[in-house]
C-alpha cells in the first residue's frame, strides 16, 4: 500500500512530462522562469495563449473550434467574437510568435495561408475586405495568425 502512494505520483509526474513533450515539441521556446526582474520578457497572458494555441494548431484540429478551411500548412477559423459579418482568423501550423520571427523555413507556412485567404475571398464573394495581423504589443494571441475582415 505505501509503495502505491509513491507509485502513482510518480507515474503522473512522468506521464505529464512525456505529455508536455510530445504536446510542446514543435513550439518555440517561452520562458516561465523569469519571473522576477524581467522587464519585457515577462510571461503574458498572450504568451500563455500562444504556447497553448501552437500545441493545438499543430496537431489535428479535432478540438481546434470554428474550423472553416485547413490545409497541411494552414488552418482557418470564424473568429469566435467577429467584428464584422465575416470575420476568419487564419493561423500557420508552425509555431511562429509575430511576423519579425518569420524565417525562410517558415515562408511556405505562411504563404500557405495567403492562399487559405485568396480562398475565402473567392469563396465568399468578399470585394471591401481588409487583410491584418498584429505585432506582439497588439496579440491577444502571442503566435503569428492573420485577420480576414469584411461585411
Amino acid at each position: 500500500m505505501k509503495k502505491l502512494h509513491i507509485l502513482l505520483p510518480v507515474t503522473a509526474l512522468i506521464t505529464g512530462m512525456i505529455l508536455g513533450g510530445l504536446l510542446f515539441a514543435n513550439s518555440q521556446p517561452r520562458s516561465f522562469l523569469a519571473i522576477s526582474d524581467c522587464g519585457s520578457s515577462c510571461y503574458r497572458l498572450s504568451d500563455l495563449v500562444g504556447l497553448l494555441t501552437s500545441a493545438a494548431i499543430q496537431r489535428p484540429t479535432a478540438f481546434v473550434p470554428n474550423v472553416v478551411r485547413e490545409t497541411s500548412r494552414c488552418v482557418a477559423i470564424s473568429h469566435p467574437f467577429p467584428e464584422s459579418r465575416y470575420h476568419f482568423v487564419i493561423f500557420p501550423k508552425k509555431d511562429i510568435k509575430d511576423i519579425t520571427d518569420v524565417s525562410v523555413d517558415d515562408q511556405p507556412y505562411v504563404m500557405d495561408c495567403i492562399a487559405v485567404i485568396r480562398a475565402l475571398v473567392l469563396e465568399h464573394s468578399l470585394h471591401d475586405y481588409r487583410v491584418h495581423t498584429n505585432g506582439p504589443g497588439l496579440q491577444d494571441i502571442r503566435y503569428l495568425h492573420f485577420h480576414l475582415v469584411s461585411q
